[in-house]
């Protein structure tokens, strides 16, 4: 067994859960993590989308009662079958967008350059967002949303297809500028993750299966398992946050991170592959 492989399944792992949710990119802090530990061969980008699974499971655990509740009545209350339709249809873009570009994303626009200057936009956008929040608030919960709210929601999700845009970001700031409480886009974006990620993690393992063999077991169960620790964790504490805090610190901390990478990029701290 590798120790060393194993210790740097770990820091990825923590990596992914720390800032899967959080509206700052976890692609970017990936590619970095990965590219400083010398994680980033094929496999590693494999891995960096499978692990995606344990933070999800986090998600799952911390929102079990309304999930449960929606399960349950699904079968005879209108309420909750609006709400499961509204996850299906923000969730459909991304798989339909996904299949058709996801390829030419890849060989692209995984460059500093577009890294670099999606992380400092959105972090221009986020403070934008914030100044305009309490002007347009319509929809205080998820429940309040309608087929048309989650579309856009979807759409914007999209958006995270760019590296460095962060699907969080994308749907928590997108749904705020579409009339959505902070609160709200929050919630909606962590339910909106789960379909999500596990179809990405899913997809990812099945395409690029004849890369993997049983030996890659522990490494993937080790970054499962901090990927699940840490996201719980940051999802626990971002609940907490944004009922007293706006999303400005993070704007600014996208701003500095896009120049990192600029900076690591150019001095050949890190080396991008297209």
């Amino acid at each position: 067994m590798d120790v060393v492989l194993l210790a740097k399944a770990a820091v990825m792992g923590v990596v992914e859960g720390l800032t899967e949710f959080l509206p700052i990119s976890s692609t970017g802090h990936l590619i970095l993590a990965g590219a400083l530990l010398g994680f980033d061969d094929e496999k590693a980008k494999v891995f960096d989308i499978a692990i995606q699974t344990g933070a999800i499971l986090a998600v799952i655990i911390v929102y079990w009662q309304k999930i449960r509740e929606t399960l349950v009545a699904l079968p005879t209350q209108e309420k909750a079958q609006r709400f499961a339709l509204n996850v299906l249809i923000a969730f459909l873009p991304a798989v339909v967008l996904g299949l058709l570009f996801g390829k030419a994303i890849k060989e692209n626009l995984f460059t500093p350059a577009v890294v670099a200057s999606t992380f400092i936009l959105g972090g221009f956008i986020i403070l934008w967002a914030e100044k305009r929040q309490q002007a347009v608030v319509r929809v205080n919960e998820v429940d309040e949303m309608t087929w048309k709210d989650a579309l856009k929601v979807g759409l914007v999700q999209c958006l995270a297809m760019i590296p460095g845009t962060s699907r969080s970001g994308a749907t928590i700031i997108g749904g705020m500028l579409l009339g959505l409480s902070r609160k709200a886009a929050t919630d909606f974006s962590f339910y909106l993750a789960i379909p999500t990620l596990i179809g990405a993690g899913v997809y990812s393992l099945y395409k690029e299966r004849a890369l993997l063999s049983m030996a890659d077991l522990p490494m993937f169960i080790v970054g499962l398992v901090f990927s699940f620790v840490s996201a719980w964790l940051c999802v626990r504490w971002l609940l907490r946050y944004i009922s007293t805090h706006s999303f400005t610190p993070f704007a600014w901390y996208r701003i500095a991170f896009g120049i990192v990478v600029l900076a690591t990029a150019w001095s050949g701290v890190v080396t991008w592959a297209g």
